[in-house]
């Protein structure tokens, strides 16, 4: 899990229709989630180890490359984020990137990202 804000709005739109676009998720100080990360990963079993990838491991990047880097950030000051909205859903698609080039092995098969109880993105890739 971790904690973020971000505010939505982009200046494509002009105020009123950022407002209509996005709502409450406007709001000029930003909001904050507590999301809930989940990475599935898989590939080939080792037949050594039996394993895909070693957990341990997977644990390890994704604190290194998601959690360090976006918890208790706001995510409209990331580089990620500095020519698109930080959407829940652009989220989901910038951790997957994030994670595909970092994992030591196995094959990212997609990254679900809870922003609350009532919604979830996932993303396969492309």
């Amino acid at each position: 899990m971790l904690s973020a804000s971000h505010r939505l709005h982009t200046d494509a739109l002009s105020a009123g229709a950022n407002l209509a676009a996005y709502g409450k998720c406007n709001n000029p100080h930003g909001h904050g989630h507590n999301y809930v990360i989940e990475v599935v990963a898989g590939g080939d079993v080792d037949a050594d180890t039996g394993m895909v990838i070693n957990l341990a491991d997977l644990d390890e990047v994704v604190k290194r490359e998601v959690l360090d880097r976006f918890d208790h950030a706001n995510l409209n000051l990331d580089p990620l984020f500095a020519s698109q909205v930080p959407t829940t859903e652009n989220l989901c698609q910038a951790v997957f990137g994030v994670l595909k080039r970092a994992l030591p092995t196995g094959d990212l098969e997609y990254v679900r990202v809870e922003e609350t109880e009532n919604n979830f993105f996932q993303y396969y890739g492309r």
